[in-house]
């Protein structure tokens, strides 16, 4: 039996990436991403059983690379706005350094993978996120919330902001570049809208 060669592994999952963001799940097949990685498409099952294994494979290692990334630096006893601030540089940090990921990301949602992905991406920071929540309801910060209305207010304009910058432009098509000064100002206004 061959073994492993992780350089190969690193191009599939990259290639992979970058074809269903390009093609979407329906134009995504095994033959097409080796011919893209130019190995044999006998190659790819030897690390992966089948296309379904190869992707939830790639979801789970990315969706663990980007749950790092947004609790690094992350202490969950610091106040709210403190903690805020850590998140948003963290994912915007991420957003910026892996753009295709972003994309893979938004893919999965919007298939039926999404439950498996958001299910493992979920346990890798839910511990952490949870605890500075409770701290930061606790000590009387914020109030308590449904998870998704938070989510709605805390996260969503940053990732509005970084689209608009990816498309280069914004509702209507007006020309748009995300600068740091819009950042921190948005970031501003949703700790605003969050606080008692």
């Amino acid at each position: 039996m061959r073994t492993r060669d992780e350089d190969k592994v690193s191009l599939v999952k990259k290639m992979a990436i970058k074809s269903i963001v390009k093609d979407g799940f329906e134009g995504f097949s095994m033959n097409k991403l080796a011919k893209a990685c130019g190995i044999s498409v006998a190659t790819l099952y030897i690390y992966y059983k089948d296309k379904d294994d190869l992707i939830i494979s790639i979801a789970k290692e990315e969706g663990d690379a980007m749950a790092d990334s947004m609790i690094k630096n992350f202490d969950p006893t610091v106040s709210f706005e403190e903690g805020m601030r850590v998140q948003w540089e963290n994912r915007y940090a991420y957003m910026l350094e892996h753009p295709f990921s972003i994309a893979f990301f938004e893919q999965l949602r919007n298939s039926t993978y999404q439950s498996r992905f958001l299910d493992n991406f979920m346990k890798k920071f839910k511990q952490i996120i949870g605890e500075f929540m409770n701290n930061v309801v606790k000590n009387g910060e914020i109030n308590s919330m449904p998870l998704e209305v938070f989510w709605s207010i805390a996260y969503a304009p940053l990732y509005s902001l970084v689209r608009f910058d990816a498309e280069g432009q914004s509702v209507g098509g007006k020309p748009f570049k995300m600068t740091d000064e819009i950042l921190w100002q948005t970031f501003d206004l949703v700790i605003k809208a969050l606080k008692n």
